[in-house]
Parts: structure tokens; C-alpha cells; sequence
């Protein structure tokens, strides 16, 4: 609004009551002219105004503040739903001044108006209101009026739209004159210091909020659409929807905005927008009058897919029920305020009558518009009606939203909001107490103020005929409890409202929410629950990805990686399975990984075992044949005790591999490492001291020397108990101070666990590695020097030989090893051991058996010495 508009807005204000107020104090108070509104009124001690929506169009006019302002009538249809609530106000009113249990002695009256649900109209009504009719003023000065109030209207029920009731809201309160709404739910509204007077009988939209979003995240729709109007109503109630579904993963697809006076284009645009729109709910807040035009185009496009949610506003108007809308809001479901029926209503709206008389004059435009007729006694250029009534007309023949009070929602509002002021009024007046006589039960002696009535309705607390506990908090609302209503079809083909549900916004989160899904009628006639998502939730094995650029509730999905599975539909994220769990194939659940190892009966670990048990065999089938043959030359010459010791660890490295299959456990771990390191180096010192007794016998070139001597047998023993302790004791260092130990290693794929021994310090192997392999060198060096000496077995050769192959297998058994996954490393390292194993056995003792088995001629003195003649 203009800056302008506010000043000369608040200039007319001032004057309005400061001629009403001000001038009080002598007694002579007077208006400067009626604004000439239609008005329905009753005088009473006390008169209660009230400003409904009995019209939902006004007409804008531009305002040069240079001369008075012309009255504007209100245009648009008749609101039947909207004189329902005027006449429930009078009928309270009425049923209030016969109780003589309530207010005895004082008779209410009332004063009503049309606001035509718009801002300048409520406000001009407001000020009709709060400073009285002329006769009024005049009556109050003769003292011909009994008026308990200081104030014309000290109270003023209304308005319905949120707007609107800010506007007035703000006008009254600096003057402590109660406004009670009867369907105003904006949030903003709470607002104590901006709004002091006003306190309502419906509960606050973020109630109302709260529940729709619940009710949407019940049916799983994250993708909908939001329509409203340009006013406070819609503006914060989208909002509040918007951010609260929002935390919930929730998205809006879209948003529209009615204009107040929609343009046929405007109307198009919006609805090409909805179907174009994959979203299948719409969620409106709007008032039907603000709706009618939109879902009428719609009916017309055949629009009927979307699933429609109403807010309280509209959800029980029956002006949307005409059969023209039925494709499109058949199973329209909404929440409605907690609806009764009144007794004694319905019989109270079936008496109304047309009259002449001018507090008749809403009644008249009723009738006509219910009935398409011109009443006989108004000038015929004020109707859009040709014929003229009968007086036939009956009221109880027809079916609309004023006769239809079987449970009534709005119009309990406006009940419970006169009796609150009713129950109040009781409490200021000291009604019933014993220090008044019989003949004046309520203190009538002195003129109250509004704002003492603001005061007793903020604490006014009592129970009505239904039961139901009326009361303000300290935001002046009320218990927030909703019904969920369902439009269905019934038999008759009309539209009913059926109650599906509740909502009890009091009670605590998670049982807020009541509903029987098995009641709802879905939009198009369907019995499943409609779907309205972007894209449907990702299948279980999958997660979302939100596409860049996109509202989250659009995303595509990824598989699980490995390792991780989501066993519900639409996971954000996968779930890493736990330690020694493995996803299926279908990354829905977590399985046992499967344990594996060298096992004694699987084909690799038969196969190395029996080629380790063959090396035994060979080698005690050799050990027999030196042990039989020991007198002959071939054995004695190749020191037979070196022999015998070097066959048995032989024999040793062939069992240690043993150690290497089967289930790893913390004495194999330590056992196998030990055990190979420490046999291979007996084995490998055996055949050094071989190869150095070999040297020094041929490099002796005097007889008699003392060289074999000096390494006799027993130097020896000492030599070879020396290289085995050096790699005891480094096998027993490593073993106590860092050994291996049993470890599941899951870091391989397709959901297998291997169990090998983990080495703590890596390094201890390859020392162990190392000096066997430093014997080794020295050993190869050594016999490599002794290859060319002169004999005809030249047991030098055969050693340099067995080394090579020795030297070739560990060489290529490390990058083996390190390469090789899970029990291939086992498998790996004891065929290394088994092939130089045998390399050893076979190239030093397989020739000596074909001499002594195959060729005796060549196991004598001269055989060896290579003087046998030819």
C-alpha cells in the first residue's frame, strides 16, 4: 500500500475515534456521516459486531483524497457457507439471551457486516463497527439505551481471511478492542505485540502445517506442487509447508500464485504449468472463492490425474462441489477443524425469510441468489434477476452449503467464539455473585471498557455442551485438533465429506497422526495410494546420487560399493557391512564371508602335501641305499656322515611344508617359518661343509697334509651346530619379540576371508631369507671354485649344480610371493620349498644311486679314481 494511503488511512482512523472518544466526557458524541453499509443488527445492553465474507470480490477504486469516497458494494456471488456462520452468530445470540444461567439480566445484541474478504472493506467495516450508526450515538446521549460498554462494539468477531484480519487486528489493538477470528489461521498472527487484541477459536496454520506435511510424508509423496493466493494466508502457510517438508527430504515441483482478479492467460499459464508438471499432488492454500475459476478451466482441460490436498480453508466448501468439478476433486483430502452438530440449528436456518425491513437486507440478497429470483418490493435495476419470487420458495427443498449443518466446522468456531465472550462478559460483570440482589444478578452499574474484556476472554476457560474444554493459550489460540476429510462420491452422485482421520496437534510427535487408509477414495476413483515422486525411490543394492543442478528429491541410482549394501528402498547411503561380513550378489544383506585357506582337502593342498610326503619317501629310499651300500668307495668318498645328516634335512624341509597347510592357528604360525628357516639351513650348511671337505681334499698336494685334519669330522659337526644356531637364535629373537599370528585378512574381493599368519615385522623373514641365502653364496662360490678337480665323480660339480636350481627357485619365489593373493602366498612358498627340496635331493644323491644301483662296476677304488681300463 502507498505511502500515502497509510497517512490518509491513519488520518481517517484518528478522526473516526477520536470523535467517538474524546468528546465521551461530555456526553455529546456524534458521528459525521454513516458509511450507509447493508447491515444486519439487533440492539442489545451489549452489541457484539461481526464481519464476514458474505461476498469474495470487491471492487478496487483509486481514491483521490481531494472528496469523500463513494460506498462500494461487493460483487461476486453470494456466499451461502459465509451466512451460515452470520446466522450461527445470531442464533448463540440468541440462545445466550434465553439462558438464564449465563449473562441473566443482560441481553447481547449484534451488528454484522460484509467484509468481501478484502483488506479496504474490512477495515471501512471496521470503523462502521467501533464507532456506531448516528441513531446509536444519539440514543446513547439521551440516555435511552441501556449500553454496558464504553465502547459501541466492544468486541468484534471476525474475519475469515488472514489478510484481512491482519489489517483490522492491527486498527483495534492499539485500543484494546478483542477481535476473535473464527478461520483467520496465519501464523503471523501469534504475534502478541503486533496483534495485543486478537485472539481465534481455529488454530494456528502452523498446526495445520505440520499436520499436511506429516500426512504427506505418510503417503511417501516427496514431489509436489503448491498452489495459493496473494495473501498472508497463502504466503506464510506455503512457506512454513515448504521448509518443514524440506528438512524431511520432501520437494516442491512448483508454485503457483492466483491473482486476486486472474486474467484468462494468467489461469492457462498455471494450468499448462500442472500438466506439464510430473508432480501428482498439489497441495492449495487458497479459499474457494480464490479457487473456483482455476479448477473450472481445469475441469475443461479433463485435468483429473492430480491428487488434490486442501487446506482448511476449503476442504468443507460445497461451492466446489458442483457436479462440473467432480473428475477433478474426487478424493480431494484435506484437513477441516473439528466439526459438531449444533442443536437447534438447522431448524433456526430454515426460519429465515425475505423481508423489506432493512436488517433483512443479507437474508434478501440470499434469497435471490439462491433461488434466481428478484424479490417483488427491491427495485428491479439492483438484481441480475428478471423474475420475480414467487413466495412458494422453500427452503428445506433445496441442498447447499447453508442447509447443510449435519457437522459443522466454521459456524462451531463462531459459536464457541460468542460464548467465549458470552462466559467472559459473565466474569467482568461479577455475574451470579451474592452481593447482588435477585433483579440484578450481573453488576450493570457502570460502563466497562474493552480492553477489561480483552483481559477476562484471555483467561475465560469452561466447558461447552459438546464437551470440549474453550480457552485461549498465551497466544490467544485454541487446542489445535483437526479432522481429515476425504471428498467422495456417494450413491446419489453428490459430493460428501467423509472423515478419514485425525490430528491432535496437543498430542506428542508420532501420535499426532490417526488415519484409516482403508477409508480413502483416491483421486480418479482409484483405491491405491497415488504415487508422486521425481524419480521412484532406488532399489535395494542401490543408493541415491542427486543430479547436479537438481532439487534432491531427483537423483539417479548407484550401485553399493563394495562392501556395503542397502537393504531398503530409496537409501541415501549404503551401509558398510561389518567386519567379516560380505554383501550378496544382490548387495541387500550382509552374508559370512567365506573362510579360506590352504585346506589339507582341496586338490592344491593334496597335491603339495603328497609331493612333500614323495620327497620323504625319495629321501628315505636313498637314506636306506647309503646306509646299505656305506662300506662301498662312493659313499665313503663323499664323507657318508655328511651324507646321512644331509638326507635327513632334507627329510626336515620336506615336512616342514607340512606346517604351511591347514587351518593357521597362533603355534602353526609360529612353527612354519621357524621350521623352514631352520632345516633349510641345516641343509645348506651339510652340503658347505661338503663342498669345503671336497676343496681341501684335492688342494692338499702333499701327503700327509694336515688340511683334513684341521677340518676333520668333529670341526665339522661344530661347524654346521654354528650356522643352524645363528638362525635359531634369530628365529627364537623374532619369534619372542614380534611373532606372526592367525589374521583374517578381508581385503580381497568377491566376499572371501583368507586366513593367513600376519608377520608383524615382515623384515624378520627376509632376514631369515637372507642367511640362507648368504650360505647359499658361499656355498655355490666354493663348489664353483671345485668343478674342474680331477675325478670322475666330481661331487663339486653336482653342488654347484643343486645350487643354481636352489638359486633359481628363491630368486623367482619372491616376486611370487608378494604378488600372489590369499592362499596362493602359502601355495607359492611351499612349492619353493618343495622344488629346491628335491633340486638339492636329486642333483646330489640321484647320480650316487645310479652308480651304486646301476653301474657297481664304477663303485671301486679304480672306478672313482678313473684308472679302470677300458
Amino acid at each position: 500500500m502507498p505511502v500515502t494511503k497509510l497517512v490518509a488511512l491513519g488520518l481517517l482512523l484518528l478522526l473516526c475515534f477520536s470523535v467517538v472518544f474524546c468528546n465521551a466526557l461530555d456526553n455529546r458524541c456524534w458521528t459525521l456521516g454513516d458509511f450507509n453499509s447493508p447491515v444486519l443488527e439487533q440492539d442489545g445492553d451489549i452489541v457484539i459486531g461481526g464481519l464476514f465474507p458474505m461476498h469474495y470480490i470487491a471492487l478496487e477504486t483509486d481514491h483521490n483524497y481531494s472528496e469523500r469516497p463513494q460506498h462500494q458494494e461487493c460483487s461476486g456471488r453470494f456466499d451461502f457457507r459465509a451466512f451460515r456462520w452470520v446466522q450461527t452468530m445470531v442464533f448463540a445470540i440468541e440462545e445466550i439471551n434465553s439462558n438464564s444461567s449465563l449473562l441473566p439480566g443482560v441481553t447481547l445484541g449484534y451488528r454484522i457486516l460484509d467484509s468481501c474478504d478484502h483488506v479496504h472493506t474490512s477495515l471501512r467495516s471496521t470503523l462502521f463497527l467501533v464507532n456506531g450508526t448516528s441513531s446509536q450515538t444519539q440514543a446513547n446521549a439521551d440516555g435511552s439505551a441501556k449500553c454496558l460498554s464504553s465502547a459501541p462494539v466492544p468486541a468484534v468477531i471476525g474475519l475469515a481471511s488472514s489478510s484481512p484480519t491482519r489489517a483490522v487486528a492491527q486498527t483495534l489493538g492499539p485500543f484494546g478492542i478483542p477481535l476473535i477470528s473464527y478461520f483467520a489461521t496465519c501464523t503471523c498472527l501469534t504475534d502478541k505485540k503486533e496483534y495485543p487484541s486478537f485472539l481465534r477459536t481455529v488454530p494456528s496454520d502452523v498446526f495445520q502445517v505440520q499436520g499436511l506435511v506429516q500426512l504427506v510424508s505418510h503417503f511417501g509423496w516427496r514431489w509436489v506442487g503448491t498452489v495459493g493466493t496473494d495473501d498472508d494466508y497463502s504466503h506464510y502457510g506455503i512457506q512454513a509447508f515448504t521448509e518443514q517438508l524440506e528438512k524431511l527430504g520432501g520437494c516442491i515441483a512448483f508454485h503457483h500464485t492466483i491473482p486476486k482478479a486472474p486474467s484468462q492467460a494468467q489461469i492457462h499459464a498455471i494450468l499448462n504449468s500442472l500438466e506439464g508438471s510430473t508432480a501428482q499432488v498439489i497441495i492449495a492454500f487458497a479459499t474457494e472463492g480464490q479457487l473456483l475459476e482455476l479448477l473450472v478451466e481445469a475441469a475443461h482441460r479433463n485435468l483429473t490425474r492430480m491428487q488434490w490436498v486442501a487446506s482448511e480453508a476449503w476442504v468443507t466448501a460445497k461451492l466446489l462441489t458442483i457436479p462440473e468439478l467432480h473428475p477433478v476433486l474426487d478424493g480431494t483430502l484435506g484437513f477441516a477443524f473439528r466439526g459438531t452438530t449444533i442443536p437447534g440449528l438447522a431448524e433456526f436456518l430454515l426460519r429465515v425469510r425475505p423481508s423489506p425491513k432493512p436488517e433483512s437486507v443479507f437474508t434478501n440478497m440470499f434469497w435471490e441468489e439462491l433461488f434466481g429470483c428478484r424479490l417483488g418490493y427491491k427495485d428491479g435495476g439492483d438484481s441480475e434477476f428478471s423474475s420475480l419470487c414467487t413466495g412458494s420458495e422453500d427452503l428445506m427443498e433445496t441442498e447447499n452449503s447453508y442447509t447443510d449443518v449435519s457437522r459443522v466446522r466454521i459456524s462451531y468456531n463462531v459459536y464457541k467464539a460468542v460464548y467465549a465472550i458470552a462466559h467472559a462478559l459473565h466474569q467482568l460483570l461479577q455475574c451470579g455473585s451474592k452481593e447482588h440482589g435477585s433483579d440484578h444478578i450481573c453488576k450493570t452499574e457502570s460502563k466497562f471498557s474493552p480492553w477489561q474484556l480483552l483481559h477476562y476472554l484471555k483467561k475465560v476457560h469452561f466447558t461447552n455442551q459438546f464437551n470440549e474444554k474453550v480457552y485461549f493459550d498465551n497466544n490467544g489460540e485454541p487446542v489445535p485438533l483437526y479432522d481429515i476429510i476425504n471428498w467422495q462420491k456417494n450413491d446419489r452422485g453428490t459430493i460428501w465429506f467423509q472423515m478419514v482421520g485425525t490430528y491432535d496437534g496437543s498430542a506428542p510427535h508420532g501420535q499426532q497422526l490417526k488415519i484409516d487408509e482403508g477409508l480413502i477414495q483416491w483421486a480418479g476413483g482409484h483405491n491405491k495410494v497415488p504415487v508422486s515422486l521425481c524419480t521412484p525411490p532406488c532399489p535395494p543394492g542401490t543408493r541415491q546420487a542427486t543430479r547436479p543442478g537438481q532439487p534432491v528429491c531427483c537423483f539417479d541410482c548407484l550401485p553399493c560399493a563394495e562392501g556395503e549394501i542397502s537393504n531398503i528402498s530409496g537409501a541415501t547411503e549404503c551401509i558398510k557391512c561389518p567386519q567379516y561380513y560380505w554383501p550378496n550378489n544382490e548387495r541387500v544383506s550382509c552374508v559370512a564371508g567365506i573362510e579360506e585357506f590352504l585346506s589339507y582337502h582341496e586338490i592344491m593342498g593334496i597335491i603339495l602335501i603328497s609331493l612333500s610326503l614323495f620327497g620323504v619317501a625319495v629321501a628315505t629310499v636313498i637314506t636306506g641305499i647309503f646306509f646299505l651300500f656305506r662300506s662301498t668307495p662312493i659313499v665313503k668318498a663323499n664323507n657318508s656322515e655328511m651324507s646321512f645328516l644331509l638326507l635327513l634335512s632334507l627329510k626336515l624341509c620336506f615336512l616342514c611344508s607340512l606346517v604351511f597347510v591347514g587351518r593357521p592357528s597362533p603355534w602353526t604360525c609360529r612353527a612354519r617359518q621357524a621350521a623352514f628357516g631352520i632345516s633349510f639351513v641345516l641343509c645348506i650348511s651339510c652340503i658347505l661343509v661338503k663342498t669345503i671337505v671336497v676343496l681341501l681334499a684335492f688342494r692338499s698336494t702333499m701327503p700327509g697334509s694336515i688340511s683334513l685334519k684341521l677340518f676333520g669330522p668333529p670341526q665339522q659337526r661344530v661347524f654346521i651346530f654354528c650356522c643352524t644356531t645363528g638362525q635359531v637364535i634369530l628365529c627364537a629373537c623374532w619369534l619372542a619379540l614380534a611373532p606372526p599370528y592367525p589374521y583374517k585378512n578381508t581385503s580381497y574381493q568377491g566376499g572371501k576371508i583368507v586366513l593367513e599368519c600376519k608377520d608383524v615385522w615382515p623384515l624378520g623373514f627376509y632376514l631369515a631369507l637372507g642367511y640362507i641365502g648368504l650360505l647359499s653364496c658361499m656355498c655355490f662360490a666354493l663348489s664353483f671354485l671345485g668343478r674342474k678337480l680331477p675325478d670322475t665323480f666330481n661331487e663339486a660339480k653336482l653342488i654347484t649344480f643343486s645350487m643354481l636350481i636352489f638359486f633359481a627357485v628363491w630368486i623367482s619365489f619372491i616376486p611370487a610371493y608378494n604378488s600372489s593373493p590369499g592362499k596362493y602366498t602359502v601355495a607359492v612358498e611351499i612349492f619353493a620349498i618343495l622344488a629346491s627340496t628335491f633340486g638339492l635331493l636329486f642333483c646330489i644323491f640321484v647320480p650316487k644311486c645310479y652308480v651304486i644301483l646301476l653301474r657297481p662296476d664304477l663303485n671301486t677304488k679304480k672306478g672313482m679314481t678313473g684308472k679302470m681300463s677300458k
